[in-house]
Parts: C-alpha cells; sequence; structure tokens
C-alpha cells in the first residue's frame, strides 16, 4: 500500500530510488532529496516533498505517541520535539524539527545532528512512508481506511480480513500482476495450514512445528514450498522488571548457557532455525560470527556452575510467549525445560492469548521472568538489529538497555566514512552486549512458505514476506 524514497529488492534487499528521484549528500550529514513527478496517492492527489516532511514532522512529535517516532532520533531537532516527561504533561518546545525543509514541490532537504552514513538505506522503512493531505484533515477517516502510494490500495478492513486492489493509477515501477489481494485473519496456525494445503488460501508463511517434524510439509505441498534464510532472528529477553535478573549479568548468562539451541532448533525446528551467536543475522553486511561466546553454547554442567556463583533464581522462572505464533508455545516450552534440567530451577512457559497482549503487558511494565522476542529487518543494514532494539529510549528497546559506551560507538559507526569502518564500529558494539547481555539469542529462522496450486512465480523476500509485486495467478 505505501510506497516509499526507496524500494528494497526482493532478492537481495539491495536498496533503490523509487519515489526518489536522487538522494544526495557531499557529508552524509546534509541530504538533498528530489522526487519523481507525478506519483500519485491513492485519493488521487499528488505526492510532493511536503507530504514527506509533514508526516515525518508527525510522527516525530511526542504528544502524537507515534511507535515510528525513535527512527527520527539522528534528525536535527529531535529532541525538541519530544515530551519533557514521560506522561507528556509538558509538551515540546515546537512542533517541527528544525533537520527538515521544504525546498519546492518536488524537493527537500534533510539534516542530522551527527554523520549518518547509512541513512538512504533506511529510508525504505515504513516510517518514513510520505501521508496525503487528507491524513491531516482527519486522522480517524484514514484510521479507518489508510491511503497510500503504493501498487495496491485498501479496499475494506475487518477483523477477519483486508481486502486490498491493484491501483489502478499507480505510477511507479513495480506494478504487480494480481488484480485484488485478501488478507485472512487465523486465530489458529493449523486452520491456516489446512486451507492452503486444501487451496482455499494462497500463501502461508506460519508452516504448524508438527508440519516441519520430518519435513512433512513438502508431502503436503510438493513443489508448493520454500525455505528462505531472511534478516531474522529470535531472542529472549530478562525482563528489566525482574529484580532478580536486572542487575545481574552472570545470572543472565548462566540462564542463556543452560539453553540447548541445538537440539531444539532439530527437535522443534527441524533444521529451520541455526542456533545464533549473537545479535545481529547473517544475511547483512558486517555480520560476525561468535559475538554471544560462551554464554550462547550449552554447557549444563558450567552453566550450574554460573548459575549457583551468581546467586540462583528464588521461585519459579516464567518464559511469557504469545499464543497466536506458530511454534511459539512449543519452543519456549522446550527453552524452559532445557534451564531447568540444566539448573535444577522451576522453568515454567506462560502464555499470553496473542501479540496485542503481549506488547501491552511490555507496555505496562508487568512482564517478569522471561520473554520470547524476535525481530524482522526493517532495513538492510547491521545497525537495524542493534540500534532500534539496544539504543536508550528506542520502542523496540523491551531489556530498557542503556550503555554509554554502547551509544558512543553507534554515533561513530553512524559517522564513518567507509562500509567497512562503520562495520568494524558496530560489531563493537555488538560486542558490548555480549559484555552487558540484556538479551539472550536464540536462533536465525529461515522463512518456511508454503503456497496453494493457484498461484506462481512465489518469491519470498530477504525480509522474509511474499513480494507480492512477483506473484501471478495461473
Amino acid at each position: 500500500m505505501t510506497s516509499k524514497l526507496v524500494h528494497y529488492d526482493p532478492e537481495t534487499a539491495a536498496p533503490t530510488n523509487d519515489i526518489a528521484e536522487s538522494i544526495e549528500t557531499s557529508d552524509n550529514q546534509s541530504f538533498t532529496v528530489k522526487l519523481k513527478k507525478g506519483y500519485k496517492f491513492q485519493d488521487g492527489t499528488e505526492v510532493k516533498a511536503k507530504n514527506f516532511v509533514d508526516a515525518w514532522n508527525y510522527t516525530a512529535y511526542g504528544p502524537n505517541g507515534q511507535a515510528g517516532s525513535y527512527f527520527y532520533a539522528p534528525f536535527e531537532g529531535f529532541g525538541d520535539v519530544q515530551c519533557l516527561d514521560p506522561d507528556c504533561k509538558g509538551k515540546p518546545k515546537v512542533k517541527e524539527m528544525t533537520g527538515l525543509k521544504v525546498v519546492d514541490d518536488y524537493t527537500f532537504t534533510i539534516k542530522t545532528t551527527e554523520p549518518v552514513s547509512n541513512l538512504p538505506v533506511r529510508l525504505g522503512y515504513s516510517a518514513f512512508s510520505p501521508l496525503p493531505d487528507s491524513f491531516f484533515k482527519d486522522p480517524k477517516a484514514f484510521e479507518d481506511k489508510p491511503i497510500g502510494a503504493g501498487p495496491y490500495k485498501l479496499d475494506s478492513k475487518s477483523t477477519t480480513e483486508m481486502v486490498l486492489s491493484k491501483f489502478a493509477d499507480y505510477s511507479g515501477a513495480f506494478k504487480p500482476s494480481v488484480d485484488k489481494v485478501t488478507f485472512r485473519i487465523y486465530a489458529d496456525t493449523n486452520a491456516a495450514y489446512a486451507d492452503v494445503v486444501a487451496n482455499n488460501l494462497d500463501f502461508t508463511d506460519q508452516i504448524p512445528p508438527d508440519q516441519l517434524v520430518g519435513e512433512a510439509y513438502k508431502s503436503d505441498l510438493p513443489d508448493r514450498n520454500a525455505v528462505k534464510e531472511s534478516g531474522r532472528l529470535t531472542w529472549i529477553t530478562f525482563s528489566p522488571n525482574d529484580p532478580q535478573l536486572k542487575d545481574n549479568v552472570a545470572l543472565r548468562k548462566a540462564i542463556s548457557r543452560a539453553i540447548d539451541r541445538k537440539l531444539i532448533a532439530d527437535k522443534i525446528f527441524n533444521g529451520t532455525v541455526v542456533p545464533a551467536t549473537g545479535w545481529v543475522s547473517p544475511v547483512v553486511d558486517g555480520y560476525k560470527e561468535g559475538a554471544c561466546g560462551d554464554s550462547c553454547t550449552f554447557d549444563a554442567a558450567a552453566a550450574k556452575k554460573a548459575f549457583d556463583a551468581a546467586g540462583g533464581y528464588k521461585g519459579t522462572l516464567t518464559m511469557t510467549y504469545n499464543a497466536d505464533g506458530a511454534g511459539n508455545k512449543e519452543y519456549s516450552e522446550a527453552v524452559c525445560n532445557s534451564i531447568k534440567n540444566a539448573l535444577g530451577i522451576k522453568c515454567v512457559a506462560q502464555a499470553t492469548v496473542d501479540f496485542a497482549t503481549f506488547q501491552k503487558k511490555i507496555d505496562d511494565n508487568t512482564m517478569k521472568g522471561i520473554f520470547r522476542s524476535g525481530w524482522q529487518m526493517d532495513y538492510p543494514s547491521i545497525e537495524n538489529f542493534l540500534t532500534p532494539i539496544y539504543a536508550k529510549g528506542a520502542d523496540s528497546n523491551w531489556s530498557k538497555y542503556n550503555s554509554p559506551t554502547f551509544a558512543k560507538l553507534l554515533t561513530q559507526a553512524a559517522a564513518a566514512k567507509t562500509p567497512d569502518e562503520a562495520n568494524s564500529l558496530y560489531q563493537q558494539a555488538e560486542a558490548q552486549l555480549g559484555k552487558d547481555f540484556p538479551t539472550a539469542p536464540l536462533w536465525y529462522p529461515s522463512t518456511v512458505v508454503g503456497w496453494s496450486d493457484n498461484v506462481t512465480d512465489v518469491k519470498v523476500t530477504a525480509f522474509g514476506t511474499l513480494d507480492l509485486v512477483s506473484i501471478k495467478k495461473k
């Protein structure tokens, strides 16, 4: 639905210009963006420079409460549009960032407080989408029927499905072949899988765990399945609200070492996940194996010895997961069993009914123990696995990690003049996570998908999503 300045190649995730005609900079701090003329929103209006600037200022403005606000943190003036207190009773000084300026209808500029070498790569993420003028006139109407500038437009949405159709006036280069796409909402991944097998649903990326065993899904879906290495990572977060875990790095490392990642990868996922050795996915440039060290290597005896030396854990350790994700129950129980057997403590996998409830518990600071966490990259960069998850104040920083050393390395890496220099600094930042251990990496999931006999040219992107431009109906 939403085209951005940049588009990511479905195979490689390499960024290419989309709405942007050009993004130019001589110092990685001042950027000039020129737009292609004639690009239309789905309400018929033209996409202009102000639609980006207005959208980004709205998203960054603290009182608007937008989860994507953090992505504008590098922009000059971001701090001035933030709330002065957690409850936002103290309004920001201004409503607009000084780092954004409209030059003319098809040109705007971006200025960052420090050099940001990979900013053009980031600009294909959804937080950097433009908004039409109609959004600002009636946000509630936009909520009921969002309007973008992409190849598909929204026709209807309900609690059970969302229907999109091809946007006739789409003027971009990524035109789809399919006229209509219906997204169905399933509470049970087994039901979705059964519908794909029966050709009642055309695509799923949620293969039930029992179908992974012995690759049973390949028998159900011969020539209708694929496994794609993707920019994804799964880990456990040590709750910052748990007084036993909060300030005990040695205890967190001991618990991590008690998890038999390889056994779980083989038994639960049938090898479709690879045990993680760090906090960055292997698919991105700059990945370096081994950042987690021994703490991600299962050793029951060493884990027990370190656990006892760290003071142990009193009571029952809970691992919370959302029950609406394929395999979450099975692997959460397996993680708890591994911890229980190695450390001799009680560990219980605890379900929330769905992801919305799970996130609310995190936002309400009511989660204790450990809980499952996962990431699908927003843009193809090592930085995306570090800054949005572990920088102070980041929306996805569920561990509430706050390290001045880590923050300094991120700033230095963003300002680096060459990709190799930047990657080296980001690797040092990841190494700092290995010392402080706010989370425990588990594995790098591949995306396992199945599709019906009704479609051809099914491609899974490097992000682990279906490429709706490539897919065709028979």
